[in-house]
């Protein structure tokens, strides 16, 4: 019985096939002819030398040897990161039958791999809110008066940032001066974030914003436990480690040269760009760190997250008490 969404008929793909094979037409005439791409009708013609009558029937989409094609389809995707499509191509398999073993084996988004080592990403939660906090800075230019060249372009936005004090270009060393550091909290079980912006990144701010944090956490019922940050030098300080022990708090460091292990925070970081830094059009840096809050607020108790069952990340604290962005 033929596919529903088949191309052709058992009858029609052996006359393709014999047009092509017994009766010399090109491929391209045969296609053309029948209105099907030329890979198709190059496919019965194959099929038909190779098997005769009998090869123009449908084919089951079951792999013939789980294993084998199971180990083939996760080699392709892992060290080619080919999609889909592609390793259907190669395999000559169906490409639901290839999404489907791609799924089972949790490796249907690449996302899911490794961008480093092509392995699959080892992913891991803490089982309890915050038993980990993850801090680190974002760093962003500030908005000129007027607006900045991602909404007015770029000649209207060097013209406004030359007219607002502090951010003016020094053309003979090509910087821009003028910056916010977003320092940003995010908890490992629940994901949910804490952030001030501040003018510096130095070890005195972080400390303060950790203190900040650890209290609204309290707040809602919860006590930190132990804090991963990168080797920055804030971190890195005696002041910072004191500032831990004052609070009972471990301080954790990411290994050199392996951001992903602060990953959570980095994929933030990102949300929060896309969600509240960029999102608009903002006429002046104030306007832009005004807007945190709210976007804050909206992130903890009203965004769906989809790493905790699509449930916005203050549910899944222990406790939801009236808090710092309430």
């Amino acid at each position: 019985m033929s596919l529903g969404n088949a191309a052709l008929t058992p009858r029609q793909r052996l006359s393709i096939a014999q047009l092509i094979i017994d009766e010399g037409w090109t491929v391209a005439a045969a296609a053309d002819y029948f209105r099907v791409g030329w890979p198709t009708a190059q496919k019965w013609a194959r099929r038909y030398v190779e098997l005769g009558d009998a090869g123009m029937a449908d084919r089951s989409s079951r792999p013939h040897s789980h294993p084998y094609l199971v180990k083939k389809i996760v080699h392709l995707r892992i060290r080619k990161r080919f999609g889909p499509v592609q390793i259907a191509g190669r395999l000559e398999m169906s490409r639901s039958t290839v999404h489907a073993v791609l799924t089972h084996c949790h490796l249907n988004r690449l996302t899911h791999v490794d961008v480093k080592t092509g392995e699959p990403a080892r992913r891991y939660e803490h089982d309890h809110p915050v038993s980990l906090i993850h801090v680190d800075v974002k760093k962003l230019g500030n908005i000129p008066n007027g607006g900045g060249w991602r909404f007015v372009g770029k000649q209207q936005g060097a013209r406004n940032r030359q007219s607002t004090p502090g951010l003016a270009r020094n053309t003979r060393r090509h910087e821009i001066l003028g910056y916010a550091f977003i320092h940003t909290v995010i908890d490992d079980h629940s994901r949910v974030a804490y952030a001030e912006i501040h003018d510096d990144e130095r070890a005195e701010t972080a400390i303060g914003v950790l203190r900040r944090a650890v209290s609204w956490f309290a707040d809602h019922g919860v006590r930190v436990e132990r804090v991963l940050s990168d080797n920055g030098s804030a971190y890195r300080s005696h002041a910072w480690k004191r500032a831990c022990a004052d609070l009972g708090i471990a301080p954790k460091f990411t290994r050199p040269r392996r951001p992903q292990t602060n990953a959570k925070i980095g994929r933030f970081h990102r949300t929060l760009a896309d969600g509240w830094a960029y999102v608009k059009h903002y006429n002046s840096e104030s306007a832009r760190r005004a807007a945190l809050p709210q976007w804050l607020h909206f992130y903890n108790h009203h965004r769906p997250h989809t790493a905790i069952g699509k449930l916005p990340p203050i549910t899944r604290l222990s406790n939801n008490l009236p808090g710092h962005y309430n």
